[in-house]
């Protein structure tokens, strides 16, 4: 059986008066309906059906989802369809104090009766919330499901300080210190060999490429390009947002080693459907982005135990590190590089240049080390001036 889009911790047959079937915010019958769902729970469903390559968007937005109608139709007593301005404020002082019952550590983190609070949210996680449920009831209007959304009233709030600089990124020392460890793994026998080729392809290919994990999933033989002699490989990403990211000659001799240890020719047929990342075992079928992410993380927590015995403190950060850990460090590095911004933003395909700026960590560390010294220096100058 397929599972419901909201993983069952919704009732799925709830009563028409909270189903949403005459909720007082409906649509009127002459706006063109662009989907055919009837009800709240259905109408969410495909809302949430739209983030189905995120695997991790779509659990954060599912569980913003399953709280608010939670909350509508067993706390107000009402659908989510009928919920006004009024209701959205009670929900974010709901947010801020949700009952016992709903925090309750017996409960599991999975299922039907799972747990959905661990305690009261934080002022940046509630902001987070209503942003999601105020881009799903966005959704529900333009789709003709709803008249307008609660959210639009919304009081702006002035954000505080400037933008901070991206941390959740490996320096180059430390990125050093993982590809050596990784060079490091047994390779005795064919299935040490096949971890390490794998490992060793998964980290360079997002590195260098800055990759989502639903983008690495997706990618395949004819998303690599040569143009006029150099290699591009062609992304659909986020937004549906399409983007050419460049190819060092060095990854694609890693590619080749990778393929080529496969049994497969080393560079990709121009009309290929065989995956970037192979399945198990070096099956021509493609893993899934959730996949991917543990491929990364089994590999950081492997790396990180080797580093505990001579340094913590790097363990520990990798042990942290993702498949976004390395978009971070690739735009990081580029950074660092002197690769202009314009060029960081293209390869990451942010919509705004001020996005991109947070990896720009080469001034910020130019500047700490030009006042310190600075002050330094003038300490020193007036202990050589005392008698």
């Amino acid at each position: 059986m397929t599972e419901h889009p909201l993983s069952l911790a919704v009732p799925q047959a709830l009563p028409p008066v909270l189903s949403g079937c005459a909720g007082t915010n409906r649509a009127p019958a002459n706006v063109a309906r662009q989907i055919a769902a009837n009800d709240d729970v259905a109408a969410i469903g495909l809302w949430l059906a739209e983030y189905h390559d995120s695997p991790h968007t779509f659990r954060s937005y599912r569980k913003e989802a399953e709280r608010l109608l939670l909350w509508a139709t067993q706390i107000r007593g009402k659908p989510v369809s009928s919920l006004t301005r009024e209701d959205v404020i009670a929900y974010e002082a709901f947010l801020c104090h949700p009952p016992a019952t709903w925090c309750d550590d017996s409960l599991a983190r999975r299922g039907e009766h799972r747990r959905l609070f661990t305690g009261p949210l934080a002022e940046r996680s509630r902001r987070q919330a209503l942003g999601i449920l105020a881009g799903l009831f966005n959704y529900l209007v333009r789709a003709g499901y709803l008249a307008g959304s609660p959210f639009v009233l919304q009081r702006r709030r002035a954000r505080r300080g400037m933008p901070r600089a991206i941390e959740r990124y490996l320096d180059r020392s430390l990125w050093d210190d993982v590809l050596h460890s990784i060079d490091g793994w047994p390779r005795s026998t064919n299935r040490n060999c096949q971890r390490y080729e794998r490992a060793r392809w998964v980290l360079r290919f997002l590195y260098e490429t800055a990759l989502r994990a639903s983008e690495a999933a997706a990618a395949c033989e004819s998303d690599f390009q040569r143009v006029r002699g150099r290699w591009w490989l062609h992304v659909v990403g986020k937004g549906d947002v399409e983007g050419q990211i460049p190819l060092s000659d060095h990854l694609m001799e890693d590619f080749a080693r990778y393929r080529g240890f496969h049994g497969l020719p080393p560079a990709p047929a121009d009309n290929g459907k065989i995956p970037a990342i192979l399945g198990i075992a070096g099956r021509a079928s493609a893993l899934t982005p959730t996949a991917i992410y543990q491929i990364v993380k089994a590999t950081f927590r492997h790396v990180a135990d080797t580093l505990q015995k001579e340094d913590a403190a790097k363990a520990s950060r990798v042990r942290r590190a993702s498949t976004h850990w390395l978009r971070h460090t690739a735009a990081t590095h580029q950074a660092e590089d002197g690769t202009p911004i314009h060029h960081i933003q293209q390869n990451l395909r942010h919509s705004s240049i001020g996005t991109t700026s947070i990896y720009l960590h080469a001034e910020e560390d130019s500047r700490h080390a030009s006042t310190t010294r600075t002050r330094a220096d003038a300490s020193q100058q007036r202990e050589g001036d005392l008698p």
